[in-house]
This record gives structure tokens, C-alpha cells and sequence, in this order.
């Protein structure tokens, strides 16, 4: 099992930055690839970000490459997505995940790759 737990949330003005964390246990960190999502209110979830399991490569979505940037700290068992230039259309409750692991290699793009969700955080960016 893995426990994922998510902060950083908030509101934020357009232009402006936030950092998520989501701090990871249960399991060992280093062994499986995790991921960002968000939902906005009357859509579905949607793919955000993602990180391998080596931390090696990374995976973003069209609507925020360039903007925001994953990584993870294996120390502190922790995923990290820093977005910056945020815009109102960020504006969504954003949740981490954990794939299947150990060492899966799937489509970090698709939700059934990941077998473990954190409760989410509200990211709310006024205009």
C-alpha cells in the first residue's frame, strides 16, 4: 500500500506561482513512477505531469509545458510540481499518484496506469 498526501494549494492571481507537494509512504519511494492530475468543476480529471521511477524522464501535458515543471526529492520520500505562469484555466482540485510499481513501465498518461491517489488540493487562480 502507499500513502499519498498532497499540500501546497491555494489561490493565486494569474501570472503568479504555486508549489505542490505530495509526500509518499508505505513503499519504497525509488521504485515506482508518480504522477499529477487535476479536475476542474464539471470535467474530467485530466493528465498533468509525470515522473519516472529513476526521476529520468519526465512527462507533461500540452497545456502546461513550459509552465510546469515535476521532480522528486528520494530523501524526502516527496513529488514536487512547480507551476508558474498560472493562468485561471489552471484553476482545478490537483491530486498526485503512484503507478503500480515495482519498476512498471506504462503510459503515464492514462489514470490506470496508477494504482494509488492522494485526497487532492485546490488550486484556485483568480484573473
Amino acid at each position: 500500500q502507499v500513502q499519498l498526501v498532497e499540500s501546497g494549494g491555494g489561490l493565486v492571481q494569474a501570472g503568479g506561482s504555486l508549489r505542490l507537494s505530495c509526500a509518499a509512504s508505505g513503499r519504497t519511494f525509488s521504485t515506482y513512477a508518480m504522477g499529477w492530475f487535476r479536475q476542474a468543476p464539471g470535467k474530467e480529471r485530466e493528465f498533468v505531469a509525470a515522473i519516472s521511477w529513476s526521476g529520468g524522464i519526465t512527462y507533461y501535458a500540452d497545456s502546461v509545458k513550459g509552465r510546469f515543471t515535476i521532480s522528486r526529492d528520494y530523501a524526502k520520500n516527496t513529488v514536487y510540481l512547480q507551476m508558474n505562469s498560472l493562468k485561471p484555466e489552471d484553476t482545478a482540485v490537483y491530486y498526485c499518484a503512484a503507478d503500480r510499481g515495482p519498476y512498471y513501465s506504462g503510459n503515464y498518461y492514462y489514470q490506470g496506469t496508477y494504482d494509488y491517489w492522494g485526497q487532492g488540493t485546490q488550486v484556485t487562480v483568480s484573473s
